[in-house]
């Protein structure tokens, strides 16, 4: 924004915050600058001065989005405003699906490089393969560009049926073709991994609590009690959460009929209240949930709940201490707020929300670098613990409120297990050409399970990597994640995800933690 907008860009923060009860009350969630009220014909009259009389060309719209930013700023970190231009991708993430060609790609040396294709989507029923380059969509020309990689979708994404026709080049044959593709429904992850980490032990990994997620979570889970399952880890690290509802279906999966799994409070004092239901399918089996410090919202809520009614083992670090409830409200024109319109209390009574200040503040956005400097991260007893909210579940054990779920079993950020960008990026390079250069014969060579017992076992693939970006030998610390994350990102290249994180597993602290739990109760 233009610096000498910014008296206006202030005035009209102003008045927003003023008028913010009027504009949001009532049953509407959609916003009207008609000039109905006194308030609101004051905000349409100042807009109306600024485009007729104000000495220099101004963008009303972009002054209204600022203000409209910084007012909201105002009263919580959580309260957010989303553009018009941005409000798709936002509502696509959360229900969990959008309308493309259904690929994931990476820019490499200028060209939009497939990764994988997603299963389900056009691109696969198409014949699109990793690993193919798309040169051409329609008639733009999509290579030697320098694009950035959020500016690509708008190019494959586009309404429900309709057609897009891609130039592709494919290495393995040194074939130049065209493509037509109609654009459909694509589904977007919830569960980026399930699997049986032991004969009886099982692994899902939840990363939001999109409309979608609930379903993807019961079918992991009922695949794995199909193979066996009696303990579970349900992973919710980075999970920053999504629908309360969604929250509280897969809580009652564990929980036995009518247990509290969280209740809410309004500016008005009123409590909704949600309880389990009798549809739970793992109510009798072992648990353990696994959080950190991006573990928030409807991940804490699950977290809280499971804790509170002493089901199972929450493990890892403090989470994020989100305990504010947001409804999306639409403004009218395409855009929309997410405000906050309630408190969420764990079944003891605990608020998680960590303190904010209303006026902004600095250190709410800048908790994680607070967390590693006071030594949170590392040690269970730096953790910040009030006396006076301290709560007492059921079987008797204390619980804290005032900010995060604190874990039952700590386990201190691992320090070891960090790569610098430039590592990074050789290695998903490296890998990507490693794979490249012969992935047919790779992938008809390896299965999974025999790649991550016996690919490179003699080092000599992460030799040469380290020949090629490298003039001295890394430290033996260094040495071995370098490792880890070489054959995880070729693994990635091959099966997707799931050998990445299989891979990643072998050496992640929080599952060797649960697996020395396990070997304790046996």
């Amino acid at each position: 924004m233009n610096k000498n907008n910014l008296p206006i860009y202030l005035s009209l923060a102003t008045i927003f915050g003023i008028v913010i009860g009027v504009l949001f009350s009532g049953s509407s969630n959609s916003l009207s600058l008609t000039g109905k009220t006194s308030n609101e014909a004051k905000i349409k009259r100042l807009i109306d001065y600024i485009q007729r009389d104000y000495v220099d060309d101004v963008n009303t719209d972009e002054l209204l989005d600022g203000a409209i930013t910084q007012m909201l700023g105002k009263l919580d970190p959580h309260s957010v405003y989303i553009p018009k231009e941005n409000l798709q991708q936002v509502t696509e993430n959360m229900q969990g699906n959008f309308v493309g060609i259904g690929v994931q790609f990476r820019m490499i040396k200028d060209t939009i490089t497939v990764i994988q294709t997603i299963k389900g989507g056009p691109s696969i029923k198409a014949g699109i393969k990793a690993g193919d380059r798309i040169l051409v969509a329609d008639n733009d020309t999509l290579y030697g560009k320098r694009l950035l990689s959020g500016n690509v979708p708008k190019f494959l994404k586009g309404k429900p049926d309709t057609q897009v026709n891609l130039q592709v080049y494919r290495k393995s044959n040194d074939s130049l073709f065209n493509i037509n593709i109609n654009r459909g429904k694509v589904k977007i992850k919830s569960v980026d991994l399930s699997y049986m980490m032991t004969e009886d032990l099982g692994y899902i990994k939840l990363n939001r609590f999109a409309r979608t997620s609930y379903d993807e979570f019961k079918t992991a889970l009922t695949s794995l009690l199909n193979k066996g399952m009696k303990n579970l880890i349900l992973d919710i690290r980075g999970n920053g959460g999504g629908f309360i509802d969604i929250a509280n279906q897969i809580v009652d999966e564990f929980l036995e009929d009518d247990k509290l799994i969280v209740f809410t409070k309004n500016n008005k004092g009123r409590v909704e209240k949600s309880f389990a239901t009798s549809k739970g399918d793992f109510e009798n089996g072992g648990l353990y949930v696994l959080i950190d410090e991006s573990s928030a919202s409807a991940s804490e809520i699950v977290a809280g709940a499971l804790q509170d009614n002493d089901k199972g083992v929450i493990i890892g670090r403090r989470s994020f201490g989100k305990g504010l409830v947001q409804i999306e409200m639409n403004l009218g024109d395409g855009s929309a707020v997410r405000l906050t319109t309630a408190r969420y209390y764990t079944p003891t009574g605990r608020s998680i929300q960590k303190p904010y200040d209303k006026n902004g503040d600095e250190n709410y956005r800048r908790d994680y670098a607070n967390r590693m400097r006071n030594g949170e991260l590392l040690s269970k007893d730096s953790i910040p613990i009030v006396d006076s909210l301290q709560y007492s579940t059921p079987k008797g054990k204390i619980v804290y409120g005032g900010g995060g779920i604190i874990p039952d079993v700590f386990v201190p950020i691992d320090t070891t297990a960090y790569l610098n960008n430039f590592y990074f990026r050789t290695i998903n390079n490296f890998a990507f050409d490693y794979v490249d250069n012969d992935r047919k014969s790779l992938l008809k060579a390896w299965t999974l399970e025999r790649f991550i017992k016996d690919f490179d076992v003699d080092g000599s693939v992460f030799n040469t990597y380290i020949s090629r970006v490298m003039d001295d030998q890394p430290s033996y610390r260094t040495r071995q994640t370098i490792q880890r994350y070489l054959k995880a990102s070729i693994a990635n290249e091959l099966f997707g995800d799931i050998g990445f994180n299989r891979i990643i597993h072998q050496d992640d602290k929080m599952l060797q933690k649960v697996l020395e739990l396990e070997s304790t109760q046996e």
